[in-house]
């Protein structure tokens, strides 16, 4: 991706829009393997100097679950999570994700990981920001292959949570429930809407000129470098190495 000014990383862009859709919740949850979700839930901790209260399941700092993820359910099932993070290996239109295969399910071409807890925590954490750096028609399809966890629900089925947002390398995409469709709210730096349509197979809407996204204040910048990136090291060591330098092996151009 190249979507960012030159002396800001992509990393940093998606970071601090994901940081501003957190706003002032009261508890943010990060599960495995998310590091730019990780950066903007710390960031959105220091901006708010000490608030929302941040866990990061890898994190022995900043996780107060002693027995994983049981206790992030309970948690989640009582509404103690105001957000969290899920992506997949495919996403559609209404907001539905897969992580489980790609193909005929008995004979399938491609295998995901598999859902672990991703439909019960998009049925009751009530902001559910969705996340895929790769923006693409393999990955944003028209329907996917196989529900891991649906966008929306029917009327009579009790719900709480649910997908607000998608943030990808290319764009942020807001969510309407009601309509059960995204909406294209902004374009990062140096991409265009042309490129978002030819690389999304499935519709969405959008205004007559879609606004290009805001990269992060100098002010947020420098929080991000040099009070998030070395706590995130803790957990995402080679991230916070190639993205902020902190570390052993700091990244170079």
């Amino acid at each position: 991706m190249n979507g960012a000014p030159p002396d800001i990383r992509d990393e940093e862009l998606l970071s601090s829009v994901i940081a501003d859709l957190i706003g002032d919740s009261r508890h943010v949850a990060v599960g495995n393997a998310s590091p730019i979700p990780a950066t903007a839930a710390l960031l959105a901790r220091e901006r708010g100097k000490g608030k929302p209260y941040v866990s990061l399941l890898q994190s022995r700092k900043h996780n107060f679950f002693t027995d994983g993820a049981r206790e992030l359910f309970d948690c989640a099932g009582q509404g103690r999570i105001d957000v969290f993070f899920l992506s997949g290996g495919q996403i559609d239109g209404e907001g539905n994700i897969n992580l489980v295969s790609i193909g005929e399910y008995d004979n399938p071409k491609v295998r995901f990981p598999g859902s672990f807890g991703s439909s019960y925590l998009y049925y009751v954490v009530p902001k559910v920001i969705l996340f895929r750096v790769e923006h693409s028609r393999r990955t944003l399809v028209e329907k996917v292959d196989f529900i891991s966890a649906p966008g929306v629900s029917a009327p009579n089925v009790f719900r709480t949570g649910g997908p607000v947002a998608l943030v990808t390398n290319r764009c942020f995409f807001s969510f309407d429930p009601k309509r059960k469709r995204f909406r294209l709210d902004s374009v990062h730096p140096e991409h265009t809407v042309e490129e978002v349509i030819e690389n999304t197979a499935f519709d969405f809407d959008r205004p007559a000129q879609v606004p290009t996204t805001t990269p992060p204040s100098p002010a947020t910048l420098k929080l991000m470098r040099e009070t998030v990136a070395p706590q995130l090291a803790e957990v995402y060591p080679q991230f916070a190495a190639q993205v902020f330098g902190v570390g052993k092996t700091a990244f170079t151009d």
